[in-house]
């Protein structure tokens, strides 16, 4: 438990000192808001509207400190599942790129 918490710290901090300068920080967690393709379109097409920056973080095996958590302005769950961390990223990637084919109204989504 003890080397869970130091790695989960030493993690954390180069967390927090990678998302400097943001604006909006969404952890993706499975405790999080589960949203479908028009309604995360929407959200980030708000945020982005107002010029804001949006940094998405994805916690490791061991999930993200508790100083990253509190950091984060919004949770986002893709799954009650649990996905490796490359998996994460990629869907996670798909998701941001439909959404600004949907806000585009492009034709990509359906």
């Amino acid at each position: 438990d003890a080397e869970r918490r130091q790695i989960l710290k030493k993690e954390g901090e180069r967390v927090l000192n990678a998302m400097r300068g943001f604006d909006v920080v969404c952890s993706l967690a499975i405790e999080g808001k589960q949203y479908d393709s028009p309604e995360l379109a929407r959200a980030l097409g708000a945020h982005f509207d107002m010029g804001r920056s949006i940094c998405f973080i994805i916690g490791g095996s061991l999930g993200l400190s508790p100083e990253v958590q509190r950091r984060g302005d919004c949770r986002l769950s893709m799954s009650p599942m649990t996905f490796p961390h490359q998996l994460a990223r990629v869907m996670l990637l798909e998701q941001i790129y439909r959404a600004h084919k949907i806000n585009a109204n492009e034709r990509y989504h359906k």
